[in-house]
């Protein structure tokens, strides 16, 4: 194990294969798109949990990997190169780890049209959905002003109604399924099922998005994927 021997948070979280990615994460929306792909993928990794309830995330040897304290982070050990490489950023995994497996991320125009979707739950529905979890769910319902939670109702409302109207006669965000779909649908679900904020974003008037959920949820690497790692 010595590429992967070099990266110091594996001396805290031990590879039980040396020769798999290694995944540093936790069931949250954005590391549930990576344990997602690696299963859609059919990739082999091993699953680390960084518990961010107890701030693990702040450890120095991933910090190291994850400069921005935030899951999820990856170590493949057979790079680009053939030397270990590791990333952060859910978004840039998922492109890097559908490159390396040849699917989920199509070539030529469909290519640009499924990173755009991809740039929309990263630019748009995450730091949305997120805020008004905040302010609907945590600590942010004790202020007692209504304006920021406001604003980011109103926002997560305009952005499902986006994403429903561009869902018009298609199954899959892109065309065909895709990476895209993987950042997507967890939020989709977090939104629903666990800020339950259904009733003050639109949710029940969507004419598409509501059974694209749950065709996504459908699809077993999808079940499998949500709960890795295993919170505990």
């Amino acid at each position: 194990m010595p590429a992967l021997a070099e990266f110091a948070l594996t001396r805290r979280w031990p590879p039980r294969d040396p020769r798999a990615i290694q995944l540093y994460s936790f069931p949250t929306p954005n590391g549930q798109k990576v344990a997602i792909a690696l299963e859609e993928l059919g990739l082999p990794y091993d699953a680390h949990a960084v518990n961010i309830l107890q701030n693990d995330q702040f450890d120095p040897g991933f910090l190291a990997v994850s400069p921005n304290n935030k899951i999820p982070a990856i170590i493949d050990p057979d790079g680009p190169d053939g030397a270990p490489i590791a990333l952060f950023e859910s978004g840039a995994i998922l492109i890097y780890l559908a490159d390396k497996a040849g699917r989920l991320l199509p070539q030529g125009a469909d290519r640009y049209r499924v990173l755009q979707w991809l740039m929309f739950q990263m630019g748009g529905i995450g730091p949305m959905f997120g805020q008004l979890g905040f302010f609907h769910a945590f600590a942010g319902k004790e202020i007692a002003d209504p304006r920021p939670k406001e604003r980011y109702r109103a926002e997560a409302a305009r952005l499902l109604k986006v994403l429903d109207g561009a869902l018009a006669g298609r199954d899959w965000i892109a065309g065909a399924y895709s990476i895209a779909d993987i950042a997507i649908a967890p939020w989709l679900r977090t939104l629903r099922d666990f800020y339950k904020v259904a009733d003050i974003t639109g949710w029940d008037d969507l004419a598409h998005a509501p059974a694209y959920l749950d065709r996504f949820l459908a699809r077993p690497a999808v079940q499998r994927g949500l709960d890795v790692p295993p919170r505990g």
